[in-house]
């Protein structure tokens, strides 16, 4: 009997062995089943090809330089330059620095089409090159109409350009101004067309934004509050950032203006272009701000031979301590910038240098520079019919 017992027992631990053995080979099949599932060090291999990538400049120059539009017989020129990688948009940025003499209009596009301009020109002009340049780029609408200030060199044209957008195109979407009034004639007519065709009329301030698109636009001036009367100082700042890439315009924001967004702002005003404030005057393009901008590229709007002088030679030297990368429309005619959020490229009418020093040399001597208009805050004279 006992020898009955025992070989039972024993049948019993052989019988749980095989048991736990059978289940130590399950578990095994298991995790080898999971990483089947899961090659190894995918993630890794992707990481490594995506900085390989983008780290391999001499690759992203080829590709670019194939992509580079011809030189047109007008000796259009263009320069690339990189920002930080982007996946966030989709499609081309355009920013067109239409040259306009000694005055100021940029026209925007974004990817989906949607529309900003932002100034028009001089009032002598009447908004005709502008709108010109509008139809010749296809704009059948203007989204957002941005009044920087009332100066007669940035609202010149839009009381034409509103005009013929609401009567013969798809409209005018809605104006931005200061809030800052002027007593021009100039002025009176922008108001005029705005009441006449029933056209949104918003006035902003520091911390507004508004949609554009992939793009990002936030007005950094004038002050929210009361900021008084200064046309100047309460000039429309804006950023606009299109995945990586960041741009700054500031109007005719002058040194007091500067400093309160500085004060404001500090590294946070940094854009990888600037357009020069107040068409490169003196004024404008202060030390501190521009040591907080750091922009790579410039962009001045003004006349070969402006009778202000304009860019000044300070600016110039300025520009030229900082290696700044910069363009002219008085020498480089029409400048558009195409960003795709990672790289931009610019294009110019004419061909000539962007060294800030060659510039310096090809400006007119200031001496010869007559005073042959009023003076760049004087509200304009009334058009003669």
């Amino acid at each position: 009997m006992r020898q009955v017992v025992i070989v039972v027992f024993v049948a019993v631990l052989l019988l749980f062995a095989g048991c736990a053995d059978s289940a130590g080979q399950n578990a095994t099949t298991q995790t080898d089943e999971g990483d089947t599932n899961t090659p190894p060090d995918s993630n890794e291999t992707n990481e490594t090809e995506e900085t390989t990538t983008t780290s391999t400049p001499a690759e992203s120059d080829d590709n670019e330089s194939s992509n580079q539009t011809p030189p047109s017989e007008n000796e259009t020129s263009s320069s690339e330059n990189e920002t930080a990688p982007s996946d966030e948009v989709d499609g081309e940025l355009e920013i067109h620095h239409i040259d306009v003499g000694q005055a100021d209009a940029t026209l925007i596009i974004e990817p989906s089409g949607e529309t900003m301009l932002i100034d028009s020109g001089d009032w002598r002009q009447g908004g005709e090159d502008v709108i010109a340049y509008l139809e010749e780029q296809n704009v059948e609408r203007i989204d957002h109409l941005v009044s920087t200030h009332a100066d007669a060199d940035h609202i010149g044209g839009h009381d034409a350009i509103i005009e013929h957008y609401e009567t013969e195109r798809e409209g005018i979407g809605a104006v931005y101004d200061s809030g800052v009034t002027a007593t021009s004639q100039t002025y009176e007519r922008y108001l005029d067309a705005i009441e006449a065709h029933d056209v949104e009329l918003l006035t902003v301030d520091e911390g507004d934004s508004f949609a554009f698109g992939d793009a990002t636009v936030d007005v950094l001036n004038p002050p929210a509050g009361d900021s008084g009367s200064d046309k100047q100082y309460n000039s429309i700042s804006l950023t606009i950032e299109f995945g990586e890439f960041s741009y700054l315009t500031t109007g005719d924001a002058e040194a007091d203006a500067e400093e309160r967004m500085t004060d404001e702002y500090g590294a946070a005003l940094e854009s990888d272009v600037y357009q020069a404030g107040h068409h490169g005057s003196s004024t404008s393009s202060t030390q501190p701000f521009m040591d907080q901008v750091n922009p790579d590229v410039a962009i001045i709007s003004s006349a070969y031979d402006s009778q202000y002088g304009h860019p000044s030679e300070s600016v110039l030297e300025e520009y030229a301590a900082r290696e700044i990368e910069t363009y002219w429309t008085g020498v480089h005619g029409t400048i558009v910038l195409t960003s795709d959020g990672a790289d931009y490229t610019l294009e110019t009418e004419h061909e000539f240098s962007t060294d800030a020093e060659d510039l310096l040399e090809e400006k007119p001597a200031e001496e010869s520079q007559e005073q042959i208009a009023p003076p760049i805050h004087m509200d304009a004279p009334p058009v003669t019919p």
